[in-house]
């Protein structure tokens, strides 16, 4: 009997497999006659996806190149012998481009009657924009997260929708900011230093020093570290352990999985740059933005970058004339002093925090007329029925 076409997603990020899932599960939900199929993670799995293979394990960044290569070549080959007789209505790739453009050549060679749709755009507007030409060869239909991402995408001749970022929907309960787990001093600053096993090595001694001086500065001050779950938390702590003079501070709470109620009880946070940004910017706080990185991978970004602004609310705060919302140090090579000069002015300086608070107000409002949990699984059907065939 002949299989019934189906939908593959691809993601090779935990980020990739929460966003696939929040859309399989209402795409199954609206329509329990299609058939999902994921490269992915286990959230993808549960909300309904059967799971080809496990792809989006934390990884170690910049590390075993060659075994990870060596890896996605196996794996494409074992794509390819599944494609073979798995026909398809729909490739959704789910950001990572590195991992996904192959997969789209894949398709695209084996299965030239399937769409291609990105969910979340390759920030081409960012790294080596002349990398569009690939995307219009490999793509029907782009669904974008950021609002000037559109207007970027249409102008180079490629289809394309707003569909809104998860960051901004409607929280499905109340959060109850008045947690008893938490520390109740003030200030209240949040600690948000990624999940990538990379980032953290990098980010959080600089983070942690931070910390620790400015509750030199000042005596109340109660910090909150939130971590993404369990693995991160290890991660966090086995970092700490190693750092030369340096102990679990007294005034700082870890917290894992709650996120959303640590930024609802912080009165300004310390972000390492990535997605999380826009959580904050949700959330209307007052934020400082820093990314450690080499002084050579630096240089090298500096060849292949075509932006100069990195962090994602100044993205979009500066496409819609309003300048940087909020101090970004990106690139920063691990000095402490600057990280804790820039908390300090948004801790004691209200005109400061308040500017931040009124451009942010803004930067939400561009998101507010999109919910990405009800419209990209809607656009993406529509897509499904839109022309086809390379931009």
């Amino acid at each position: 009997m002949a299989q019934r076409p189906g939908l593959l997603f691809s993601s090779f990020e935990p980020s990739g497999d929460a966003l696939a899932a929040q859309t399989i599960a209402t795409l199954i939900r609206s329509r329990p006659d299609l058939r999902v199929y994921a490269l992915g993670g286990a959230q993808m799995q549960a909300a309904g996806a059967e799971l080809l293979e496990h792809t989006t394990q934390h990884g170690s960044m910049f590390l075993d190149t060659l075994r990870q290569a060596r890896a996605h070549r196996q794996r494409l080959k074992r794509l390819r012998q599944w494609l073979d007789t798995h026909p398809l209505t729909a490739l959704i790739p789910v950001d990572s481009p590195a991992g996904n453009w192959s997969i789209c050549r894949a398709v695209r060679e084996m299965q030239p009657q399937a769409r291609i749709i990105h969910l979340v755009a390759p920030q081409l507007w960012a790294w080596a924009p002349w990398r569009i030409r690939r995307l219009r060869r490999l793509t029907d239909h782009v669904l974008c997260l950021l609002p000037f991402e559109q207007p970027w995408l249409t102008d180079r001749g490629v289809r394309c929708t707003f569909v809104g970022h998860p960051a901004f929907d409607p929280a499905p309960l109340p959060i109850d900011s008045t947690d008893a787990t938490l520390p109740s001093g003030s200030p209240r600053l949040a600690l948000l230093p990624g999940s990538r096993r990379g980032e953290i090595i990098r980010n959080w001694p600089t983070i942690l020093s931070a910390f620790v001086r400015l509750c030199r500065r000042h005596e109340n001050l109660e910090g909150v570290v939130a971590v993404l779950d369990d693995r991160t938390e290890a991660l966090l702590r086995e970092v700490t352990a190693g750092l030369p003079r340096t102990g679990w501070p007294d005034r700082l709470t870890l917290v894992t999985g709650r996120t959303d109620t640590v930024l609802d009880w912080c009165d300004a946070a310390l972000v390492a740059s990535g997605t999380i940004t826009l959580q904050v910017a949700a959330r209307l706080k007052p934020m400082v933005v820093m990314y450690n990185m080499s002084r050579f991978s630096a240089a090298v970004a500096a060849c292949v970058v075509a932006t100069r602004t990195f962090t994602l609310p100044n993205l979009v705060s500066e496409w819609a004339g309003l300048g940087r919302a909020v101090p970004e140090l990106v690139p920063h090579f691990g000095a402490v002093e600057p990280v804790v000069n820039e908390v300090d002015r948004i801790l004691t300086d209200e005109t400061t925090a308040r500017r931040q608070v009124e451009i942010l107000t803004e930067v939400v409002a561009r998101f507010n007329h999109r919910c990405f949990a009800e419209d990209a699984p809607r656009e993406l059907l529509a897509a499904l029925n839109g022309p086809s065939g390379p931009c």
